[in-house]
Formats: structure tokens, C-alpha cells, sequence
């Protein structure tokens, strides 16, 4: 089956759905709302399906698992969508795929048209597999609090300015909003904890294994959201507070894996 033709339909199932999510936010009606969402979650599941297909063939090869750049992050955008679109089932948090579903549609264009190799060795340590499974469920979460947090920020703009009219009247309340804000970093932090611990037991030099940068501000960003969760915990801190601290620990996050990633693998050419 032609990989091209598999990424164009994931892409165009993605910003379909991307596009529905759109139109029901800034055309909310009320009659088929219930259809609108099901034709949303079901274009998401075929872009999705179509996205698992080129991650089988790209990453699983007799050499290893190519963990590149591009196959790396497209890996990290798909589990980010099926987290979103499995939440979706049960929680109303669909509308966070106006953002998320664009940005995996350019994860699976940049697979397709950068393809590169970077394998991680099928004799590679079951500590070091689960650490890189556990680091992308973290980031998944962590990506999806927030866009959260950034519809948060919309919601509570439109809503301090006394015009929650538009899209901001399909959202849920504020307070469930943020509900759900904290507790997608809630289970993403014990997973990035579980991440780290799985990460320091194979680390041997960090030096050497050019991981100083990617584990330092691993670290920083784990004592941010640790630092969110504990002033939520003590003080209640919620609003804006939350909202930065949720995109400070994502940005540094960010910069830990794909930062270090971005500079061996593109640019100094070394494996990762």
C-alpha cells in the first residue's frame, strides 16, 4: 500500500475533523449536535488508524525501532490524538482538536516528506522501552493540559470582558474546565515522575550520552508541575496562575526532548 496515499487521507481525516470541531464551536447548533460530534470522532479514528499504519512501517524494522526526529515526533502527535479522541468518549474535550488534530496532520506531512533513520536497537533494555513509552504517555497528557490551558485562557478572557458569547457558550463551565485542567496534569505527572525514575536507571554519563541538557530541563519541568499540583493542593491556585504554569513546565518539556533532538539529529548529525 502506498505510504504517500495513506498520509494524504490521515491528513485530510485530521483537519476534517479539525474543520467540524471548528464549524460546531463557532456554529453551535443545537438540533444535530450529537451527530456533528460522532462525524468528528469518527473522521479522528480514521486519520488515527490511517497514522498507526505509517508509524508501523516507519518505526518497527528488523534493525530496531526508528526513533528520528520526524518518526519521533509523529509518534508523539499520534499518541497525543488517541489520548484526546479515547477522552473524548467520555469527557467534552473534543474541542481541544481544533488545535491538536491541525498539528498532528503537519507531524504526519513532516514524517513523510523528512523521512530519516535513528534506530534504538531491538536488544535495547525492557527499562529503557518503558522508558520511552512512559515519556510519551507523559507528553500526550502534558500536551493536552495544555491546550487546555490555552482554551482556559480564551474562556476566562471572553468571560472577564462580559462577552461570553460565540464559541465560549459551548464550552463546559469554567470550573469544569479546569477540573478536567488538572486532572490530565495530575495523571501526566505521575507518569513523567515514572519517566524520569525509568530514565535515571539506564543513564550512565550524561555527558557522554549528550542527555545533560534533555535531563535537566526534564527535571525543571517535573518540579513545575510538581510546584503546580502542590500551590493547587495548598493554596488553590487556579485562573491565570494555573494557566502559566501549565504552559512553563510544557515549554520546557518541549525543549527537553525535541530541543535536544532537534540539535543532535538535524544539525550535528548525531544519534540521539
Amino acid at each position: 500500500m502506498n505510504s504517500a496515499l495513506i498520509a494524504i487521507v490521515s491528513i485530510l481525516a485530521y483537519l476534517s475533523s479539525a474543520g467540524l470541531v471548528g464549524w460546531r464551536l463557532f456554529n453551535h447548533v443545537e438540533s444535530n449536535e450529537a451527530q456533528l460530534r460522532r462525524i468528528t470522532l469518527a473522521l479522528g479514528f480514521v486519520g488515527l488508524a490511517m497514522h498507526t499504519w505509517l508509524l508501523y512501517r516507519g518505526i518497527f524494522s528488523h534493525a530496531g525501532l526508528n526513533l528520528a526526529f520526524f518518526n519521533a515526533l509523529s509518534l508523539t502527535a499520534w499518541t497525543v490524538v488517541a489520548s484526546l479522541l479515547i477522552s473524548s468518549l467520555s469527557k467534552p474535550i473534543e474541542n481541544l482538536g481544533l488545535v491538536i488534530l491541525p498539528l498532528a496532520a503537519l507531524a504526519v506531512f513532516l514524517d513523510l516528506l523528512y523521512p530519516s533513520v535513528s534506530f534504538m536497537s531491538e536488544n535495547a533494555s525492557w527499562v529503557l522501552k518503558l522508558h520511552v513509552l512512559l515519556s510519551m504517555l507523559a507528553y500526550s497528557l502534558l500536551t493536552l493540559a495544555s491546550v487546555q490551558a490555552l482554551l482556559i485562557a480564551v474562556q476566562d478572557h471572553y468571560l472577564r470582558k462580559r462577552r461570553p458569547g460565540g464559541f465560549i457558550r459551548t464550552l463546559p463551565p469554567l470550573m469544569t474546565m479546569e477540573a478536567l485542567l488538572f486532572e490530565m496534569i495530575s495523571i501526566g505527572f505521575v507518569l513523567l515522575t515514572l519517566a524520569l525514575l525509568s530514565g535515571f536507571a539506564f543513564l550512565e554519563n550524561m555527558f557522554a550520552q549528550h542527555l545533560v541538557h534533555k535531563t535537566v530541563l526534564s527535571v525543571i519541568a517535573w518540579m513545575v508541575f510538581g510546584g503546580l499540583l502542590l500551590g493547587r493542593r495548598i493554596r488553590g491556585w487556579r485562573g491565570r496562575r494555573a494557566i502559566v504554569w501549565t504552559l512553563s513546565g510544557f515549554a520546557l518539556l518541549i525543549l527537553a526532548y525535541f530541543g535536544s533532538k532537534l540539535v543532535l539529529e538535524l544539525i550535528l548529525h548525531q544519534g540521539a
